[in-house]
């Protein structure tokens, strides 16, 4: 697959309501219909795949360079299909909504019948692998958890470089393995300094970053002092250059006082942030010559930009049709009309 990498400048505005409507009944119509032609798990999956997401949005109407794409297409779809009964099911969304989402999971999962504590675990999981075992400078500020009764899930989360106005968006499906080379998919405008412990030759890094939290919080930070004072390749000195030894300790003796058992473990302890890993993980290296990766893993390139209509206007009289469309061709096919199912099946070729 090619990639692409376009630069654009940010605009600002956001989603008017009459197009935000039609997203909801377009948007979730098309889920619907991809639903019931081939399942939950191609949903997902769909969702899960960064220029698929990106494609359905620009079939939306909206702005194809815009980072609105993301946040206002997921709350489109979660609005859209509260009243489709169907066994998908969307938690968070932007800024505080994003802090709800285990709430969410859990109020879902008790109406449902579905047992919530392996979701709330990875939806906090993921948000803190992004957050803190990816350091790509993007701070997330979007994250919405998708999951069925057949305990498959996704996760679409973004993030904002707040100096640059760039963002980056991560893509998750269903894994068993959420610390290694996890994501699916990231779509992003801008690379940088990045600091990837997700790396898969960062396997032994992760686990000694572990044990170190596990010793006394006054002999880490004393190491962390010298290091402060001594000579260091410019990658190393970023690593350390924001990092205050008060705080560090703050944060250590919960480790030392919990032995986390695995990165796991320690990820969900409260407070154990990027200035936390990225002083143990610089100790793994130094000391025991352990790996430490500076490879981005973004796989695709594009500009995050504006909502303002860019680059062309919506018709809305089309637009409207469009649904009209959509809802009858999915309600004749939910009769048994076999000639919509063909039509159905067409969905393939448009988002693929």
């Amino acid at each position: 697959m090619i990639k692409k990498e376009i630069d654009l400048p940010l605009h600002f505005g956001k989603a008017p309501s009459w197009l935000f409507e039609r997203m909801k009944k377009l948007g979730s119509l098309i889920i619907e219909a991809i639903y019931y032609e081939f399942g939950e798990d191609e949903v997902l999956k769909r969702l899960g795949d960064p220029l698929w997401f990106q494609s359905f949005g620009c079939f939306l109407g909206f702005d194809w360079h815009s980072s609105g794409l993301t946040t206002v297409l997921l709350s489109a779809l979660k609005e859209g299909l509260k009243d489709k009964n169907l066994p998908i099911y969307f938690a968070g969304g932007k800024g505080k909504a994003s802090l709800n989402a285990p709430q969410e999971i859990e109020y879902i999962c008790d109406k449902e019948g579905i047992e919530p504590f392996n979701f709330i675990k990875i939806s906090k999981l993921t948000a803190k692998v992004d957050n803190v075992l990816l350091q790509d400078g993007y701070n997330l500020y979007h994250h919405t958890f998708i999951f069925t009764k057949s305990k498959k899930w996704c996760v679409v989360q973004q993030g904002m470089n707040e100096r640059t106005g760039w963002a980056r968006r991560y893509h998750w499906i269903t894994k068993e393995e959420i610390f290694i080379e996890p994501h699916n998919g990231i779509i992003t405008s801008k690379k940088g300094f990045t600091l990837n412990l997700t790396d898969k030759i960062c396997k032994e890094t992760q686990d000694l970053i572990v044990e170190i939290s596990k010793e006394n919080p006054d002999k880490i930070v004393k190491e962390i002092k010298i290091l402060q004072t001594k000579k260091l390749p410019k990658r190393h000195e970023i690593l350390l250059e924001d990092i205050n030894p008060c705080n560090l300790r703050r944060i250590l003796l919960e480790t030392y006082e919990k032995k986390p058992k695995d990165l796991e473990e320690f990820l969900l302890i409260k407070g154990t942030g990027p200035k936390t890993l990225r002083a143990l993980s610089l100790l793994a290296n130094l000391l025991y010559s352990s790996p430490i990766s500076f490879n981005d893993p973004a796989k695709y390139s594009f500009a995050h930009g504006g909502k303002d209509g860019y680059p062309y206007r919506i018709n809305i009289k089309d637009y409207d049709k469009t649904i009209e469309i959509f809802e009858k061709i999915l309600k004749e096919a939910k009769l048994g009309k076999k000639e919509n199912y063909e039509i159905l099946k067409k969905l393939e070729e448009i988002f693929i």
